[in-house]
């Protein structure tokens, strides 16, 4: 499971548009997206470092928490 604080979204689309970039690495993982806490969490066996680029190229920030 990874948590990663994703700053700049600010609406539903953003929240649309980063749930497909997560998907878009690993179609079969479970996404829950905070929108008022700013929180992505993931559940994946894919690396996080994966996720984080995805994230990145979607045109938002993620960064991973521990």
């Amino acid at each position: 499971m990874y948590d990663f604080k994703v700053s700049d979204m600010t609406c539903s689309h953003c929240v649309a548009t980063v749930e497909r970039a997560v998907k878009s690495v690993d179609q079969g993982a479970k996404v829950t997206v905070d929108l008022g806490s700013l929180a992505v969490r993931i559940d994946s066996a894919k690396p996080a470092t994966t996720f984080a680029k995805a994230i990145q190229e979607a045109g938002y920030t993620g960064e991973l928490r521990t």
